[in-house]
């Protein structure tokens, strides 16, 4: 997705409109937790004026992340709008932190739609019905997963003397 800023001066004050499907694959070595990522499609429409170029993208996707309790595959599908504001023309003065520069004579999408799809990860995510065969192992050598309930319900040996302490009367 990119375009050479005389192409788009071509479309000066009429919009060009955007409907593609990319590969993004490349998300998978910028975060090592997504496990795979589908193509993304990109619709929308570019306003181009004399000196700024409006890109107005909606992308949509899926991206496989795991469990973070039991680290089997979970789909988390996205559905992203966002405004992205690049120049045409080298800024005489400070732009605001909103604008994006072209690399040279060339404005490439890529960069910003990879970074939009990367901010929708969420910190954690779980599995609605994880997979017993698929999921993290429950034992292992020395140690065992266990619930709220059944800790809660275990008494530290060390203190089970006072569990009746209450219930003396002196």
């Amino acid at each position: 997705m990119k375009w050479h800023i005389h192409q788009l001066k071509k479309y000066l004050h009429k919009p060009l409109t955007l409907d593609e499907v990319i590969e993004v694959s490349e998300l998978k070595k910028k975060n090592h937790e997504i496990r795979d990522v589908s193509p993304v499609k990109v619709t929308g429409r570019v306003d181009v004026s004399s000196d700024k170029a409006t890109f107005h993208l909606h992308l949509t996707g899926t991206l496989v992340l795991p469990c973070s309790r039991t680290l089997v595959d979970v789909e988390l599908p996205f559905d992203i709008t966002t405004t992205e504001h690049f120049l045409l023309q080298p800024a005489e003065y400070e732009v605001d932190v909103d604008f994006h520069e072209p690399q040279g004579e060339v404005i490439d999408l890529m960069p910003v739609i990879e970074e939009n799809i990367l901010l929708e990860i969420p910190m954690q995510i779980f599995a609605e019905n994880p997979d017993e065969k698929k999921s993290a192992p429950q034992v292992g050598q020395g140690w065992k997963v266990i619930t709220e309930l059944e800790l809660e319900e275990k008494v530290d040996p060390r203190l089970a003397g006072l569990a009746n302490f209450f219930e003396k009367d002196k």
